[in-house]
């Protein structure tokens, strides 16, 4: 895979022209306004797109010898948002038309010299590994950059530090949604799992089979984790446990469609019983009549400041001190996971949903 991406990239334009690849976060790219020849374009429904991106992220990784910087580490991040490849061969005097394209596209340049460029052709990963322009930037749309600033002014107030380094995240140009439908069916199955991981630690079990016959959609949504769990008699203390922290979870999916008012600071456990009611006093085919999204905009400052806050907290338990404004990892932990697998991040299904800070 190494040796395939070598060869893509360092192949020769024979026509005098600057070969460029540009990987684009935004799933509309504008179309290009100066002289170019298009070699290639593809987009998430390419099966190829995929598997090309994670041989990039491979490489990437690899020509840093070993060494994952924080320039290379937000470069990578940058591919697992790409949702455009767009191969192109510009004349010398193109190039500041294609940096304003490429700034509208917030894309990242790989040049024929092995090099990763910036939007404004500032090398942000050298072909020899070393550091590149400390004037480089790591592209984000302005609405990401936006939103950070209103987060920090947030956590600012609640006297909540967080490094200025801290990246903005994915945005409204770059964003996949997961569907309302997936969203319910998600719900109910971390539900009926939360339901079954509650009643045993109560010492009063409620039997999977009338689970099933009371909630039979969300059985359809099980994932292999939990399909696992619901198949023990006996789980572990440690996997119960696991699976009852779900309800912070589906906290935050009832309230991506509407069914909760908001999300509350996360310093305590949510209302349990409120959100048991929500599922139960609806049912299934109550809840789907009337699935509705909240706007995107609003999901993505709940995923900002909550993956910010998490941050806080992870500092806090690496330092052994006292987590700023009695915020709690535990819920934190669980909502932005949930949020990171409504935005697709790493494309990742529930089970293996990461959450990195």
């Amino acid at each position: 895979m190494l040796n395939r991406i070598k060869q893509l990239f360092s192949a020769k334009d024979t026509s005098h022209h600057i070969l460029i690849n540009a990987y684009c976060t935004v799933a509309e790219v504008p179309k290009p306004g100066f002289p170019h020849v298009l070699n290639a374009r593809r987009d998430l429904s390419d099966p190829e797109l995929q598997p090309h991106l994670n041989g990039f992220m491979n490489y990437l990784a690899q020509a840093g010898a070993g060494q994952m910087t924080q320039v290379r580490y937000h470069v990578i991040r940058h591919v697992q948002r790409v949702r455009q490849h767009v191969s192109l061969s510009i004349e010398e005097g193109a190039m500041d038309g294609f940096a304003a394209w490429a700034e509208a596209a917030n894309a990242i340049v790989f040049m024929a010299d092995g090099s990763v460029r910036d939007p404004q052709g500032r090398v942000l990963l050298p072909a020899s590994g070393d550091d590149g322009d400390p004037q480089a930037v790591v592209p984000y749309p302005p609405q990401a950059w936006q939103r950070k600033a209103r987060s920090d002014e947030l956590l600012a107030a609640r006297k909540i530090a967080v490094p200025a380094t801290l990246p903005p995240l994915v945005s409204e140009p770059e964003l996949r949604l997961r569907t309302p439908e997936d969203v319910l069916r998600r719900m109910l199955a971390l539900f009926v799992v939360a339901i079954r991981a509650e009643s045993l630690t109560g010492g009063h079990a409620i039997a999977v089979e009338d689970l099933k016959k009371r909630f039979p959609p969300a059985f359809a949504g099980l994932t292999d984790a939990e399909r696992a769990y619901l198949a023990q008699e006996t789980p572990t203390e440690h996997e119960t446990t696991q699976f009852l922290w779900r309800y912070e979870a589906i906290l935050v999916l009832q309230w991506v469609l509407g069914l909760q008012d908001g999300l509350p600071f996360a310093d305590a456990i949510c209302d349990v019983a409120a959100i048991s009611r929500t599922v139960i006093e609806r049912g299934t085919e109550g809840l789907r009549k009337q699935l509705a999204m909240r706007p995107a905009a609003e999901i993505l400052d709940a995923l900002d400041l909550h993956y910010r806050q998490h941050w806080a907290t992870r500092q806090a338990i690496l330092k052994k001190t006292a987590a700023p404004a009695a915020l709690n990892d535990g819920v934190l932990q669980e909502r932005h996971h949930a949020l990171n697998w409504l935005v697709h991040f790493e494309d990742r299904d529930w089970d293996d949903v990461d959450t990195p800070t």
